[in-house]
């Protein structure tokens, strides 16, 4: 009994002593610093240095830094990101000096592939030091065309509403839901939910904070109220990471099924196929997910026999094929119309001439619900110039042309129809600065002739000046005339009207043209003579007449 006792009270001790070592051995704090240090030399500063240790895992010039931490086996407690935020999909810098940036999707693929166990799974705390980090809004909502998908399908009102409203919060996409899924299980996530305090703000604000936290608070994964109170005038929040119970936990794997490296890309494509056959609304909602990895599958890794099996039972599929497009052509918004045809068309679902049917179909929907505009023009501009005769194209023209009004005439001309043409390039010199500005889209991507600008040349110098005619003459600008009709038109303006506004107008007109045509020395001095006086310092017309004075 007595050696038994004894061996016991060894063991015991033992477990203590091990318990002592695991508790003694300090916390490692990853930091990765893509812009601003002061944040992390804040934490530098003020931690014990035989309680923590710091590991940057940014190596600067090594574009695959975070792979290469992943490789070393990092194990990390606290991880601080510092990073401008703003569009959510990269911490970036502005610095002149530094290159490096973190792309979300690249800790998206880390943490579904378990490829990082070192730096994710360990996690007790994140501290995300850019703006918008933790935002909370959501990128995308359950449309009403997913609300009338609903109701056809047999729902109620109110079931097809609760049951939007529930697809609407599990596929936000927020900035917050993402932080959560990409660091799941950790226990304290600290972000921004719009500005942040730059480095040298927050920087101050942290050394506030550790002069009064206890000294090991940092890593112990409890939400730190000092801290939270150090930053109470800033946007600070805090969050913990999706847990398996989370009702979003299931959005996470099927989007993990897609992203993780250990899964073959024929079974990818078999899951997709699987994710098609769900309900039309969910698989609206999960679109961005499938554009994503349909983007991600290169034309070699799609001739592997394994994967062209499942792409061939995918494109085989009618049912889905079926559910998908009706789905496509339900939707309002007709950037959402035209990502599923293009989808569809990577799927098998769709030929190349059966594509470009659907773009104008769309367009042709948008102009009978009289709902075009930039979007509807930039699709049709994007879907190139289409055969002139085609009756289809003929009776939208009709349709177009009959309501007055310039966006769905742009829409038309983009796709090769000369009234339609015509009717824009009249807007250029309309009194409506909206009708202009759509002019303007449509001359993106559809650069005037010479006739044309001759003609709109000389109407906008028949305008009163105005707002308008300002942005008329901008958007000449952009297209950098190099007719010495026009330019002579324009330049006859300048001593005749009253506007600084439209002389600053013409000045950007003439300084991307070219203004050789008109004789430099004379131009410059006709400028100099009959200039309004600038009421707010030097601009462009002082920076004309310099260029002209030069050359």
């Amino acid at each position: 009994m007595h050696l038994l006792s004894l061996s016991r009270k060894l063991a015991l001790l033992a477990c203590v002593a091990a318990a002592m070592a695991v508790q003694a051995a300090p916390r490692t704090v990853c930091t990765i610093t893509v812009n601003s240090p002061d944040e992390r030399d804040s934490f530098k500063r003020n931690l014990p240095p035989g309680d923590y240790k710091f590991v940057e895992l940014v190596e600067r010039g090594r574009p695959d830094w975070l792979a290469s931490a992943c490789q070393q086996q990092v194990q990390c407690d606290a991880l601080i990101i510092s990073g401008h935020f703003d569009g959510g999909d990269e911490f970036y810098t502005d610095r002149h000096d530094q290159s490096e940036y973190l792309a979300v999707e690249e800790m998206e693929r880390a943490s579904c592939s378990g490829s990082c166990p070192g730096v994710f799974a360990n996690l007790k705390e994140v501290y995300l030091f850019g703006c918008n980090t933790l935002k909370p809004e959501a990128r995308q909502t359950a449309s009403e065309d997913i609300v009338r998908g609903m109701l056809r399908s047999g729902r109620s009102p109110g079931e097809a509403l609760k049951a939007a409203g529930v697809l609407g919060d599990l596929y936000a996409r927020s900035n917050r839901d993402r932080m959560k899924h990409i660091f799941k299980d950790v226990p304290v996530i600290y972000g921004f939910s719009s500005l942040a305090p730059l480095g040298r703000t927050a920087g101050p604000l942290l050394d506030k904070y550790f002069q009064t936290a206890p000294a090991t608070e940092v890593g112990s994964g409890q939400v730190s109220s000092k801290l939270m109170g150090a930053f109470s005038n800033t946007a600070l929040v805090v969050t913990p990471g999706l847990g398996d119970a989370d009702p979003q936990a299931q959005v996470r794997r099927d989007a993990c099924q897609l992203l993780d490296n250990r899964t073959t890309d024929a079974q990818k494509v078999a899951f997709l196929h699987q994710v098609l056959q769900r309900d039309a609304a969910e698989v609206r909602m999960f679109l961005w997910h499938l554009e994503r990895f349909a983007g991600s599958i290169k034309p070699l890794q799609r001739l592997k026999p394994d994967t062209a099996a499942e792409f061939d039972k995918l494109a085989g599929d009618q049912a889905a094929r079926k559910r998908f497009m009706d789905s496509a052509r339900d939707a309002d918004d007709s950037n959402v119309r035209m990502r599923m045809v293009a989808l569809a068309r990577n799927f098998g679902w769709l030929t190349p001439e059966q594509e470009q049917a659907e773009l104008v179909r769309t367009i042709a929907d948008q102009i009978a619900r009289d709902r075009v505009g930039r979007d509807e023009l930039e699709i049709a501009c994007a879907g190139g110039a289409r055969e002139r005769k085609d009756p289809a194209l003929l009776a939208m023209a009709a349709g177009a042309l009959k309501s007055g009004k310039v966006a769905p005439a742009a829409a038309m001309a983009c796709l090769g129809n000369a009234e339609a043409h015509a009717r824009v390039v009249n807007a250029m010199t309309s009194a409506k600065a909206e009708d202009i500005d759509m002019a303007r889209a449509y001359l993106k991507h559809r650069p005037l002739a010479a006739g044309d600008l001759r003609s709109i040349a000389a109407g906008i110098a028949r305008m009163p000046a105005s707002d308008a005619q300002v942005v008329a003459l901008e958007t000449l600008a952009q297209q950098r005339l190099a007719d010495p009709d026009s330019l002579r038109e324009i330049a006859r303006l300048f001593p005749l009207t009253k506007s600084v506004q439209v002389q600053r107008a013409i000045a950007k007109v003439l300084i991307r043209s070219d203004y050789r045509v008109l004789g430099a020395p004379q131009l410059a001095q006709s400028l100099k003579q009959s200039r309004i006086k600038s009421p707010d310092g030097d601009d462009v017309i002082d920076a004309l007449i310099r260029v002209l004075q030069q050359s």
